[in-house]
């Protein structure tokens, strides 16, 4: 007799434990997309305050190609080329910023600002930055 009631124990908790599984099988997803829904805009942010910076680079970048400081400028692109993500959304960002501060301070026809003064602008936005887009590390070999 104590042999017939071991098996329909065992039916029912495995129906109980087949259960417990179906939903667990079904939370995991809506965890996962809801804790990766969340890290998105802060993300996000990051991106767009990396292109403001990158924008900012590029206006100091232009000024210091129509002033002919070839030292700031070079600086300038290494900053872009260490910092920046390497998409064609940054590079055009960086080379409209260049563009457009290279015309108007063409266009303008005032004073250039001093090397120093450029220098001083450039470490301003290689701060922005690297707290918005610290440099990529390079690949392990």
């Amino acid at each position: 007799m104590a042999l017939s009631l071991l098996p329909t124990y065992n039916r029912a908790f495995d129906t109980h434990r087949v259960n417990e599984g179906k939903s667990v099988k079904l939370f995991t997803p809506l965890i996962l997309v809801l804790s990766l829904s969340a890290a998105l805009p802060a993300s996000a942010a990051d991106a767009e305050a990396g292109l403001v910076a990158v924008k900012q680079l590029g206006g100091v970048n232009g000024q210091a190609l129509a002033c002919a400081d070839k030292d700031a400028a070079a600086h300038a692109r290494l900053l872009m080329l260490t910092h920046a993500p390497k998409t064609q959304r940054f590079g055009a960002a960086y080379e409209e910023a260049t563009q457009e501060a290279y015309l108007a301070q063409t266009r303008a026809a005032g004073a250039c600002p001093d090397a120093k003064t450029l220098a001083g602008r450039i470490d301003e936005v290689a701060q922005r930055l690297r707290a918005t887009l610290p440099a990529a590390q390079p690949a392990a070999k």
